[in-house]
Protein backbone atom coordinates (compact mmCIF):
# COMPACT_ATOMS: atom_id res chain seq x y z
CA UNK A 1 0.00 0.00 0.00
CA UNK A 2 1.03 3.79 -0.40
CA UNK A 3 1.73 4.54 2.84
CA UNK A 4 4.28 7.52 2.05
CA UNK A 5 1.66 10.25 4.64
CA UNK A 6 2.04 7.52 7.29
CA UNK A 7 5.91 6.76 6.90
CA UNK A 8 6.26 10.43 6.88
CA UNK A 9 4.03 10.80 10.38
CA UNK A 10 5.71 7.84 11.91
CA UNK A 11 9.02 9.25 11.44
CA UNK A 12 8.08 12.44 13.37
CA UNK A 13 7.36 14.82 10.54
CA UNK A 14 4.56 16.82 9.20
CA UNK A 15 3.76 15.79 5.21
CA UNK A 16 2.98 17.97 2.65
CA UNK A 17 -0.50 17.77 0.82
CA UNK A 18 -1.37 17.95 -2.86
CA UNK A 19 -4.96 19.52 -3.68
CA UNK A 20 -6.40 18.27 -7.26
CA UNK A 21 -9.40 20.78 -8.34
CA UNK A 22 -8.83 20.22 -12.00
CA UNK A 23 -10.64 16.49 -13.75
CA UNK A 24 -7.67 15.63 -15.80
CA UNK A 25 -5.08 12.54 -15.18
CA UNK A 26 -2.21 14.27 -16.60
CA UNK A 27 -2.42 17.28 -13.69
CA UNK A 28 -2.65 14.22 -11.33
CA UNK A 29 0.00 12.44 -12.98
CA UNK A 30 2.44 14.95 -12.61
CA UNK A 31 1.49 16.47 -8.62
CA UNK A 32 1.83 12.73 -8.44
CA UNK A 33 5.38 12.94 -9.27
CA UNK A 34 6.15 16.73 -7.64
CA UNK A 35 7.10 14.59 -4.49
CA UNK A 36 4.22 15.36 -2.32
CA UNK A 37 3.22 12.75 0.97
CA UNK A 38 -0.26 12.94 -0.39
CA UNK A 39 -2.33 14.09 -2.88
CA UNK A 40 -5.96 14.71 -2.68
CA UNK A 41 -9.17 14.44 -5.26
CA UNK A 42 -11.33 17.32 -4.61
CA UNK A 43 -14.89 16.12 -5.37
CA UNK A 44 -16.79 18.64 -3.44
CA UNK A 45 -15.28 21.94 -4.25
CA UNK A 46 -13.36 21.01 -7.27
CA UNK A 47 -14.41 20.42 -10.29
CA UNK A 48 -14.05 16.39 -10.23
CA UNK A 49 -16.66 13.82 -10.29
CA UNK A 50 -16.10 9.57 -9.43
CA UNK A 51 -15.62 8.98 -12.95
CA UNK A 52 -12.69 11.28 -13.24
CA UNK A 53 -11.72 11.04 -9.66
CA UNK A 54 -10.95 6.98 -10.88
CA UNK A 55 -8.96 8.02 -13.95
CA UNK A 56 -7.22 10.11 -11.52
CA UNK A 57 -6.46 7.98 -9.18
CA UNK A 58 -4.93 5.43 -12.01
CA UNK A 59 -2.75 7.99 -13.24
CA UNK A 60 -1.50 8.24 -9.50
CA UNK A 61 0.01 4.71 -9.62
CA UNK A 62 2.79 5.94 -10.77
CA UNK A 63 3.91 8.22 -7.92
CA UNK A 64 4.25 6.44 -3.85
CA UNK A 65 2.06 9.43 -2.88
CA UNK A 66 -0.59 8.39 -0.81
CA UNK A 67 -3.64 9.15 -2.88
CA UNK A 68 -6.91 10.72 -1.00
CA UNK A 69 -10.21 11.99 -1.76
CA UNK A 70 -11.91 14.91 -0.60
CA UNK A 71 -15.96 13.74 -0.80
CA UNK A 72 -18.52 15.68 -1.34
CA UNK A 73 -20.64 15.55 1.76
CA UNK A 74 -20.79 12.73 4.91
CA UNK A 75 -22.62 10.06 2.63
CA UNK A 76 -22.13 6.53 2.89
CA UNK A 77 -22.26 5.49 -1.19
CA UNK A 78 -19.56 7.74 -2.27
CA UNK A 79 -16.90 7.24 0.49
CA UNK A 80 -17.15 3.52 0.02
CA UNK A 81 -16.99 3.92 -3.96
CA UNK A 82 -13.58 6.22 -3.72
CA UNK A 83 -12.47 3.40 -1.19
CA UNK A 84 -13.06 0.73 -3.46
CA UNK A 85 -11.31 3.02 -6.33
CA UNK A 86 -8.25 2.76 -4.57
CA UNK A 87 -8.20 6.01 -2.67
CA UNK A 88 -6.34 5.53 0.70
CA UNK A 89 -7.56 8.59 2.73
CA UNK A 90 -10.96 10.14 2.75
CA UNK A 91 -11.32 14.27 3.86
CA UNK A 92 -14.63 14.39 5.19
CA UNK A 93 -16.45 18.06 4.98
CA UNK A 94 -19.07 19.45 7.51
CA UNK A 95 -18.34 17.44 10.22
CA UNK A 96 -19.89 19.32 13.39
CA UNK A 97 -20.86 16.56 15.86
CA UNK A 98 -18.90 13.77 17.32
CA UNK A 99 -21.74 11.74 15.60
CA UNK A 100 -20.77 12.84 12.01
CA UNK A 101 -17.65 11.94 12.82
CA UNK A 102 -18.62 8.47 14.00
CA UNK A 103 -20.30 8.03 10.94
CA UNK A 104 -17.66 8.69 8.58
CA UNK A 105 -15.12 6.45 11.01
CA UNK A 106 -18.40 3.59 10.30
CA UNK A 107 -18.38 4.18 6.48
CA UNK A 108 -14.59 3.93 6.20
CA UNK A 109 -14.46 0.95 7.93
CA UNK A 110 -15.11 -2.75 7.51
CA UNK A 111 -17.01 -4.85 10.06
CA UNK A 112 -16.71 -4.99 13.16
CA UNK A 113 -15.27 -2.05 13.21
CA UNK A 114 -17.74 -0.10 10.87
CA UNK A 115 -20.56 -0.80 8.38
CA UNK A 116 -18.47 -0.53 5.35
CA UNK A 117 -19.42 -2.88 2.16
CA UNK A 118 -17.61 -5.51 0.62
CA UNK A 119 -15.96 -5.04 -3.04
CA UNK A 120 -13.04 -3.44 -3.22
CA UNK A 121 -12.63 -3.90 -6.65
CA UNK A 122 -10.07 -1.90 -8.04
CA UNK A 123 -8.34 -1.41 -3.99
CA UNK A 124 -7.61 -5.03 -3.93
CA UNK A 125 -5.70 -4.61 -7.73
CA UNK A 126 -3.68 -2.05 -6.70
CA UNK A 127 -3.23 -2.96 -2.82
CA UNK A 128 -2.65 -6.16 -2.57
CA UNK A 129 -4.48 -9.20 -2.07
CA UNK A 130 -4.72 -8.72 1.67
CA UNK A 131 -6.29 -5.42 1.40
CA UNK A 132 -9.06 -6.23 2.97
CA UNK A 133 -7.29 -7.77 6.61
CA UNK A 134 -5.37 -3.95 6.43
CA UNK A 135 -7.75 -1.69 5.02
CA UNK A 136 -9.05 -0.70 8.38
CA UNK A 137 -5.77 0.19 9.57
CA UNK A 138 -4.81 1.59 6.67
CA UNK A 139 -7.46 4.13 5.33
CA UNK A 140 -6.76 7.45 6.65
CA UNK A 141 -10.15 9.37 7.74
CA UNK A 142 -9.94 13.20 8.20
CA UNK A 143 -13.29 15.31 9.61
CA UNK A 144 -13.40 18.80 8.80
CA UNK A 145 -13.38 21.33 11.15
CA UNK A 146 -14.79 24.33 9.42
CA UNK A 147 -18.26 25.87 11.37
CA UNK A 148 -18.79 27.32 14.80
CA UNK A 149 -20.44 24.54 16.05
CA UNK A 150 -17.67 21.86 15.23
CA UNK A 151 -15.18 24.49 16.90
CA UNK A 152 -17.50 24.19 19.90
CA UNK A 153 -17.86 20.62 20.00
CA UNK A 154 -13.67 20.09 18.33
CA UNK A 155 -12.81 18.17 21.96
CA UNK A 156 -15.33 15.50 21.59
CA UNK A 157 -14.86 15.40 17.63
CA UNK A 158 -11.21 14.82 18.08
CA UNK A 159 -11.70 11.90 20.57
CA UNK A 160 -13.77 9.60 18.08
CA UNK A 161 -12.70 5.90 17.90
CA UNK A 162 -11.28 4.92 15.16
CA UNK A 163 -10.86 8.72 13.64
CA UNK A 164 -7.18 9.21 12.03
CA UNK A 165 -7.83 12.75 12.77
CA UNK A 166 -9.14 16.43 11.79
CA UNK A 167 -8.59 19.11 8.68
CA UNK A 168 -9.41 22.17 9.57
CA UNK A 169 -10.47 24.91 6.40
CA UNK A 170 -10.10 27.90 7.09
CA UNK A 171 -12.51 29.93 4.88
CA UNK A 172 -15.34 27.96 6.21
CA UNK A 173 -14.22 28.27 9.97
CA UNK A 174 -13.82 32.37 8.91
CA UNK A 175 -17.37 32.50 7.54
CA UNK A 176 -19.11 31.05 10.40
CA UNK A 177 -17.65 33.10 12.61
CA UNK A 178 -18.08 36.17 10.90
CA UNK A 179 -15.20 36.94 9.42
CA UNK A 180 -13.78 37.52 5.84
CA UNK A 181 -13.51 34.11 4.26
CA UNK A 182 -9.32 33.35 3.61
CA UNK A 183 -6.84 31.04 3.59
CA UNK A 184 -4.13 31.66 5.87
CA UNK A 185 -6.12 33.22 8.16
CA UNK A 186 -4.53 36.38 10.58
CA UNK A 187 -7.64 37.42 12.05
CA UNK A 188 -6.72 37.18 15.94
CA UNK A 189 -10.67 35.14 16.42
CA UNK A 190 -9.66 32.57 13.68
CA UNK A 191 -6.26 31.85 14.52
CA UNK A 192 -6.86 31.43 18.06
CA UNK A 193 -9.53 29.28 16.94
CA UNK A 194 -7.21 27.34 15.03
CA UNK A 195 -4.86 27.02 17.67
CA UNK A 196 -7.55 25.43 19.51
CA UNK A 197 -8.39 22.48 16.86
CA UNK A 198 -4.87 21.67 16.98
CA UNK A 199 -4.66 21.48 21.25
CA UNK A 200 -7.77 19.35 20.97
CA UNK A 201 -6.20 17.67 18.54
CA UNK A 202 -2.45 17.07 20.53
CA UNK A 203 -4.84 16.03 23.74
CA UNK A 204 -6.90 13.32 21.54
CA UNK A 205 -3.44 12.08 20.13
CA UNK A 206 -4.81 12.28 16.55
CA UNK A 207 -3.65 14.34 13.46
CA UNK A 208 -4.28 17.83 12.72
CA UNK A 209 -4.15 19.01 9.01
CA UNK A 210 -4.79 22.40 7.36
CA UNK A 211 -5.55 23.92 4.70
CA UNK A 212 -2.93 26.80 3.26
CA UNK A 213 -2.24 29.07 0.57
CA UNK A 214 1.63 30.48 0.62
CA UNK A 215 4.47 28.06 0.84
CA UNK A 216 5.67 30.15 3.68
CA UNK A 217 2.13 29.69 6.14
CA UNK A 218 2.22 26.09 5.24
CA UNK A 219 5.92 25.96 6.88
CA UNK A 220 4.21 28.14 9.95
CA UNK A 221 2.35 25.05 10.46
CA UNK A 222 4.50 22.68 10.48
CA UNK A 223 6.57 24.31 12.67
CA UNK A 224 3.43 24.91 15.56
CA UNK A 225 3.43 20.98 15.29
CA UNK A 226 0.67 20.64 12.21
CA UNK A 227 0.59 17.23 10.99
CA UNK A 228 -0.55 18.07 7.38
CA UNK A 229 -0.74 20.83 5.81
CA UNK A 230 -2.17 21.67 2.14
CA UNK A 231 -0.84 23.73 -0.52
CA UNK A 232 -3.38 25.98 -2.14
CA UNK A 233 -4.39 23.86 -5.08
CA UNK A 234 -3.37 22.75 -8.78
CA UNK A 235 -5.51 25.37 -10.39
CA UNK A 236 -4.10 27.91 -7.62
CA UNK A 237 -0.49 27.20 -8.26
CA UNK A 238 -1.48 26.75 -12.39
CA UNK A 239 -3.03 30.07 -12.12
CA UNK A 240 0.08 32.00 -10.10
CA UNK A 241 2.61 30.48 -12.56
CA UNK A 242 1.22 31.81 -15.38
CA UNK A 243 0.79 35.29 -13.53
CA UNK A 244 4.15 35.58 -12.53
CA UNK A 245 5.12 34.38 -15.76
CA UNK A 246 3.77 36.56 -17.87
CA UNK A 247 4.73 39.63 -15.57
CA UNK A 248 8.10 38.69 -15.79
CA UNK A 249 8.09 38.73 -19.50
CA UNK A 250 6.58 41.78 -19.93
CA UNK A 251 8.37 43.53 -17.06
Amino acid sequence: MKTRLRDTWNAGRGGVNAWLSTPSPVTAEVTGQAGFDSVTIDLQHGLNDYQTALSMLQALAASDSTPMARVPWLEPGIIMKLLDAGALGIVCPMVNTRADAERLVHYASYAPAGTRSFGPTRAMLVHGADYVSRANDAVITLAMVETAEALGNVAEIAKTPGLTGVYIGPSDLALSMGHAPKLDPDEPAVVDAVKRILDACKGAGVRCGIHCLAPSYAKRMLGMGFDLVTLGSDLRIYSAACANAIAETRA
